[in-house]
């Protein structure tokens, strides 16, 4: 009877006077922090400012790609696919007999090439091997290796992650170990011109960083391509890991499927015309999983190697801004349209009245 009678009497106080403020309300103090209207910069876009801004893209990167695309024209490019002409005739018709061809040691593995210089190549002339259809991005491929090992040395408990080619068949452990390792390219290119051989500089074709902190100076091969198969190259069982640098290329693995490896420079120039000798030994196995071998020599420019995407990009997205800039351009002078009032956007009202508190 009691409550009832407070519940009534209190219901009639808020029905004839003023609401009683909350005591513990969570509602936080009415501020232009807390409801965001501190000022800002809100841009209005006018048809003036589109087609300024898309006018100014068009501007800046049409030239960039012009500039990338000259660049690149300006390299000299020899690329050269040998994996199918350096078989035997008897030995082509099938991939069942490239691969015992190149699988049979009792069959020569050398071969000639002849190149022709097309435009004069300054010097220093990079060489590469390109491989195509090599997946060296393949979870397992890139997680067989031991890093440890490749700076320190022997750590025949670590070699687990190597596995299969972890340890030779008696047991002892390979350094270096793994698949990355294991698969080195061992395909061999000797250069001349009318007889004279082309020297090729294969010092520094590797990133300092992987020579100096990456490999070791004290780490040398031990029981390499002894295990159960026997992989690609072999290695020098007297110089460091730190100075192999065919090696520490290879490691490097790349993240696409075709992709490209410095073998060596050329340093002299090469004229125009000048027909190149090369004798190779075409010793790479790419024939089981049906992959291509390209011997390549180029030049560069200040952006780099040959590559025509980047002036392609930037002259696409120039050339696209551009032609937007004048559709507008033209939308706005042959049908404009008046702007609204900037007064009645939301960030020019006047806060709502009686909330200063």
């Amino acid at each position: 009877m009691n409550s009832n009678g407070a519940t009534t009497s209190a219901a009639s106080a808020g029905g004839d006077g003023a609401a009683a403020p909350r005591r513990h309300s969570k509602r936080p103090k009415y501020s232009r922090f807390t409801q965001q209207e501190l000022p800002a910069c809100k841009p209005l876009l006018t048809p003036g400012w589109v087609i300024s801004a898309f006018m100014i893209v068009g501007v800046i990167f049409i030239p960039i790609g012009v500039i990338s695309l000259v660049a690149s024209n300006r390299v000299v490019e020899i690329v050269d696919r040998y994996e199918i002409d350096c078989v035997p005739a008897d030995y082509r018709d099938s991939k069942d007999r490239r691969v015992s061809f190149i699988k049979n040691d009792s069959l020569s593995k050398s071969c000639t090439r002849t190149l022709m210089v097309p435009k004069h190549m300054k010097a220093p002339i990079y060489v590469y091997y390109q491989l195509d259809n090599f997946y060296q991005n393949h979870r397992r491929y890139v997680k067989s290796r031991n890093d440890q090992q490749l700076r320190k040395g022997d750590s025949s408990n670590e070699t687990d992650s190597c596995k299969p080619e972890a340890t030779t068949s008696n047991g002892l452990p390979i350094v270096p170990c793994g698949l990355i390792a294991w698969s080195l390219f061992n395909d061999t290119y000797n250069f001349s011109i009318s007889g004279t051989p082309l020297n090729v500089n294969k010092k520094h074709i590797s990133w300092k960083s992987d020579r100096n902190h990456k490999f070791g100076k004290d780490v040398f091969p031990k029981n390499f391509q002894q295990g159960n198969l026997i992989g690609g190259g072999s290695l020098d069982p007297n110089k460091s890991l730190s100075e192999q640098e065919d090696l520490i290329v290879w490691m490097r693995t790349a993240a696409l499927p075709t992709f490209r490896k410095l073998y060596g420079k050329i340093e002299v120039d090469l004229n125009a015309n000048d027909t190149i000798k090369v004798n190779l030994a075409n010793n790479y196995n790419t024939y089981s999983f049906s992959g291509k071998k390209k011997l390549v020599l180029s030049t560069t420019s200040f952006l780099g190697g040959k590559n025509n995407f980047l002036g392609i990009a930037y002259l696409t997205v120039g050339g696209l801004c551009f032609f937007l800039a004048i559709v507008f351009f033209l939308v706005h002078i042959i049908k404009p349209r008046p702007l609204g009032d900037p007064a009645y956007l939301s960030w020019n009202r006047n806060p709502p009245e009686g909330r200063s508190g």
